[in-house]
């Protein structure tokens, strides 16, 4: 039997890809994970989760454990519509969809609004599970570059200029991660957030929101571009995985209705129920603020160690962007192609995700890697630039 013969003719384009998660090596035993952007184990709250649980199911039984779940789900909505005003973004409850973490929203937007004919920007580099999901719906994707301030949004009017004039097809959205960017840590400025919104006016685009790591500042969180959007351009993806736990897999889309119940008749059922009800529970009983001034305060202490130890251990001809939040700093070693490197780190035990996987065209990317201070502690963060440093150096040397 010829199983691809079975296969729709969009899933045989799409499986032409790379598979998802290729970029992943297989790590050592005992590996500083310099390269997972993963929560600090230590900071994920296993116990108030149990505790969460226990209390969920005293209370009602086998009602979460049914298809339609718990009343608590509808109050995980009421309970993200409060956060997202408190960061500036006032949605009704038809203008919201909770989602199994970003990328089922990421996808689901992909979903309803790409197919091979549709134009889709995104920031360069850019996270590559976003690419990954963008290329199984369309070919036409094209990169925008970022600097140390986000996109560089007036390359990306110079883009929109020139397909206009010359007649070719517009975006249908830009996806950005306006805030402590994945892979590279960046912010994009208030005023940049401003122009790109001007321009998804002057050129009937949307923009998709992701801003996963948007609440982890260091200092101040910035505004997220929704809530500056009067006109319904925003799509604004963004998630607990980051703040609580990302095995929970809440994520959401704020939108306009029409967008959300578009969006609704493709998501159907494909829900977790019972790990909504049970961050509902875990929300009642949380001071979320004050969690967020904990992991702010372990974020920070765990960045100011790798870059201290880069600029201790690391050869002074690399170079690197000082984030502001989040979880990632992205470093440029010129003249080494990262990805032939990794292998050598690994057998020194320590462990990065090589840059060529965060842009459209890998070339673009041979210098870079991104690492993540989240997940190692920083005895193991220090130990592991340590034995980057070495190797680099070693590398310039030959």
């Amino acid at each position: 039997m010829n199983v691809e013969s079975f296969f729709s003719e969009n899933i045989k384009v799409a499986l032409k890809n790379d598979p998802p998660g290729a970029w992943m090596p297989d790590l050592p035993d005992g590996c500083i994970r310099l390269s997972s952007g993963y929560p600090d184990p230590a900071l994920v709250p296993a116990e108030e989760l149990k505790g969460a649980v226990a209390r969920l199911l005293d209370e009602e039984q086998d009602l979460p454990l049914h298809y339609l779940g718990s009343p608590r789900i509808a109050r995980l909505k009421q309970q993200l519509q409060i956060r997202l005003a408190e960061r500036g973004i006032c949605v009704l409850e038809e203008q919201l969809l909770i989602t199994s973490g970003a990328c089922q929203a990421i996808d689901l937007i992909a979903r309803i609004l790409l197919d091979d004919k549709a134009v889709v920007a995104v920031e360069s580099p850019t996270y590559m599970e976003a690419l990954e999901i963008f290329q199984n719906y369309t070919k036409q994707i094209i990169s925008i570059p970022i600097d140390e301030h986000g996109l560089q949004t007036y390359r990306l009017k110079e883009m929109l200029d020139e397909r206009k004039r010359t007649g070719l097809t517009l975006p249908r959205f830009l996806y950005t991660i306006p805030s402590f960017q994945n892979p590279t840590g960046t912010t994009m400025t208030t005023e940049r957030r401003k122009h790109l919104l001007e321009l998804s006016i002057e050129f009937d685009f949307l923009i998709l929101e992701d801003d996963a790591y948007g609440e982890l500042s260091f200092d101040k969180s910035p505004l997220p571009i929704k809530s500056f959007d009067k006109c319904g351009r925003v799509l604004h993806v963004g998630s607990l995985s980051k703040v609580v736990a990302p095995g929970m897999r809440i994520g959401w889309i704020a939108g306009e209705s029409e967008f959300i119940k578009a969006l609704e008749w493709f998501k159907k059922d494909l829900d977790h129920p019972f790990a909504q009800s049970t961050m509902a529970v875990y929300l009642e009983n949380t001071d979320l603020e004050k969690r967020l001034v904990l992991l702010k305060d372990v974020y920070r202490t765990k960045c100011t160690a790798l870059i201290r130890s880069m600029e201790q251990f690391l050869p002074e001809s690399v170079s690197w962007y000082v984030p502001d939040g989040g979880y990632f700093v992205w470093v440029r070693i010129p003249g080494v192609d990262t990805s032939h490197l990794l292998s050598q780190a690994l057998a020194e035990g320590v462990s990065y995700v090589p840059g060529k996987y965060f842009f459209l065209d890998q070339k673009d990317g041979i210098e870079f890697l991104r690492l993540s201070f989240s997940y190692a502690n920083e005895k193991e963060i220090i130990k592991g630039i340590r034995r980057l440093g070495q190797l680099i150096s070693s590398v310039y040397q030959r």
